[in-house]
């Protein structure tokens, strides 16, 4: 593991009425600490996971659009507020790994389009000419590697069921000498054995069981009772 902690600089410029710091993660975080190799942090849409994880990249030097940090191009609105606040620890110091994003992933696919020179990192062919799970799992294949660390923000968004499945595989075969801090919705990557979940539902931000996690306890019981809750969610 080589990310240990983050904490907020909250003294300043901080403006705590603007965005992000009005997010109630946020407002009433001080620190995380990572004490796996592997962590996913989960919680509703707008609930900080995202925001966080962009910070700690825009820390890293990443690319907060995507990539890593020999990966320069513009997007717009790819500038980290909350990173400019943000302190993170190591031990020992990194700067190999790579930041996904998934809705600006398109952004990188066609820059990586202009240096065909980097396309054999990335299993030798445009990730235009693939489907968006294709591109998605020949990066995770091609271009991750040992003592690094990897930011993914949201990785199911282009993969089926059994390609989070392939993605568990990959994260296995590197979680040894690698660290990954993934912010997702999928109940699949969320049963990673012996990770650590932190929901930012509840304030302050904090540990969760897989089992408690609403990921697993509304697909569990859809799964189980789906009839009945058709007809709940149906009914006039």
């Amino acid at each position: 593991m080589y990310l240990r902690k983050l904490e907020i600089q909250k003294q300043g410029t901080i403006d705590a009425e603007k965005y992000p710091f009005t997010i109630p993660s946020i407002q009433s975080l001080t620190s995380i600490t990572f004490e796996k190799n592997v962590t996913f942090l989960v919680g509703e849409n707008g609930s900080g996971k995202s925001t966080i994880l962009e910070a700690i990249a825009y820390q890293c030097g990443f690319n907060t659009a995507s990539g890593g940090r020999n990966n320069v191009y513009d997007v717009d609105a790819a500038h980290s507020i909350l990173g400019e606040h943000l302190r993170l620890s190591w031990m020992p110091k990194i700067t190999n790994g790579f930041f996904l994003r998934a809705e600006t992933f398109y952004n990188f696919a066609s820059y990586l389009d202009t240096v065909p020179e980097s396309l054999p990192y990335y299993g030798g062919r445009s990730l235009h000419e693939q489907s968006h799970g294709e591109a998605f799992l020949s990066l995770f294949k091609h271009r991750f590697g040992k003592k690094a660390i990897y930011l993914l923000d949201e990785p199911e968004a282009a993969l089926s069921p059994a390609r989070q499945l392939a993605l568990m595989r990959v994260i296995k075969d590197l979680e040894k000498e690698a660290q990954f801090i993934i912010a997702t919705h999928s109940p699949i990557l969320l049963g990673y054995p012996d990770a650590q979940i932190l929901t930012f539902d509840d304030q302050p931000i904090s540990d969760i069981q897989y089992e408690e996690t609403l990921h697993y306890m509304i697909t569990k019981r859809f799964l189980d009772n789906r009839k009945m809750i058709l007809d709940e969610l149906f009914k006039d």
